[in-house]
C-alpha cells in the first residue's frame, strides 16, 4: 500500500518505520524529526499525501491537525482515507472528519494505546472511529503497527475511548503511587506489597504492568531513572481533553478533575515535566499529610 505518514517523532517513527519493514512504500514528513530507515523523505505533508492511498497523522494536537488536514486533504486522491492517530480533542477529531468527507475521502480516528515500547515494537492498541469500509481498508496497517484494533463507533468515538481509558489510567497511578507511599510509611516492604496487591481486589494495569516502584514487578520506567515510557506531560495533556469532554457532555468527573490538577502541579509547578507519569510516586514519598 502506498502511504503517506505525517509526524515522525517517538511515536510515529517507529510506526512509519513499522509499515515500511512489513513492505508498505511509505512517504513521511515532519516539521523537524528526520525519516526512519526505509521510510522516504518528503519536503511537506501535501508532497507525503499525493497518490496515497492511506495518510496516516501523528501529531501533537487537535490545532496542529487541523493544519495539517487543511495542506493534506486538497491533495489526497478522492477514496484514500486520512488516518488520524493522534490523541485530539473530539471536536477536532469530527471536524476534520467533515472535511475529509465533503472532498470525498475516508476518515478514520484512531488514538493509540501502548507507549513508545509498544510503537516499536508493533504492540499498539488502536482505538478507532470512523465507518466499517474505511476502519476494514486500513485494518491491515492496524495489524502491522499493532496487536489489537477496536472498532468504537463513528468519527470521534477513538478519541471519545482514548480519553476515558486514560482518564482512568491517571486516576489509578495516583492511587497507586498513593498507596505505595502510605505503605513505605507503615512499614509494609514494597515487595510484599505487590505480591499481595497484584494478585488482590486492588489490581490494575498501574501496579501490575507498570509498578512505579523501582525493582518491583515487570521491568517500567521506575527502573530506568523514571525515564519516560509516557511523559507526566502526556497524561496531563490526556487528563485535561477527559476534563473539556466532560464540561461539554455535562459529565459529572471528581476524580478525573482532582487526578488533572495533581499532574498539572506535578509538571508545571514541580518536577515532573520529561518525567514519567509514574514519577508520582517519589512525588508522595517526600511529602507528609499537610504538605
Amino acid at each position: 500500500m502506498k502511504i503517506g505518514f505525517i509526524g515522525l517523532g517517538n511515536m510515529g517513527a517507529p510506526m512509519a518505520a513499522n509499515l515500511a519493514e512489513a513492505g508498505h512504500q511509505v512517504m513521511g514528513y515532519d516539521t523537524l524529526a528526520p525519516c526512519p530507515e526505509d521510510v522516504s523523505a518528503a519536503g511537506s505533508a501535501a508532497e507525503a499525501a499525493k497518490g496515497a492511498e492511506v495518510v496516516i497523522c501523528m501529531l501533537p494536537n487537535g490545532e496542529i491537525l487541523r493544519k495539517v488536514a487543511a495542506q493534506v486533504i486538497p491533495a489526497m486522491e478522492p477514496g484514500a482515507v486520512l488516518c488520524d492517530c493522534s490523541t485530539v480533542d473530539v471536536d477536532s477529531a469530527r471536524a476534520v472528519a467533515a472535511q475529509a468527507a465533503e472532498a470525498g475521502l475516508g476518515w478514520l480516528d484512531a488514538p493509540v494505546s501502548g507507549g513508545t515500547g509498544g510503537a516499536a515494537a508493533g504492540t499498539l492498541t488502536f482505538m478507532v472511529g470512523g465507518s466499517d469500509r474505511d476502519f476494514a481498508r486500513v485494518a491491515p496497517l492496524f495489524d502491522v503497527m499493532g496487536r489489537k484494533a477496536v472498532h468504537c463507533g463513528e468519527a470521534g468515538a477513538g478519541q471519545a475511548a482514548k480519553i476515558c481509558n486514560n482518564m482512568i489510567l491517571g486516576v489509578t497511578m495516583i492511587a497507586t503511587c498513593e498507596a505505595f507511599a502510605l505503605a513505605d510509611k507503615l512499614g509494609l516492604a514494597r515487595d510484599k506489597m505487590f505480591d499481595v496487591v497484584s494478585t488482590s481486589s486492588g489490581s490494575s494495569w498501574s501496579m501490575n504492568a507498570y509498578c512505579p516502584a523501582p525493582g518491583i514487578g515487570p521491568h517500567s520506567p521506575a527502573d530506568n531513572g523514571y525515564k519516560p515510557g509516557f511523559a507526566a506531560d502526556l497524561m496531563l495533556k490526556d487528563l485535561t481533553l477527559a476534563q473539556m469532554a466532560a464540561e461539554a457532555a455535562d459529565a459529572d468527573t471528581p476524580l478525573g478533575t482532582q487526578a488533572r490538577e495533581l499532574y498539572r502541579r506535578f509538571v508545571e509547578d514541580e518536577d515532573g515535566s520529561g518525567r514519567d507519569f509514574s514519577a508520582m510516586l517519589p512525588r508522595f514519598e517526600s511529602r507528609g499529610r499537610d504538605s
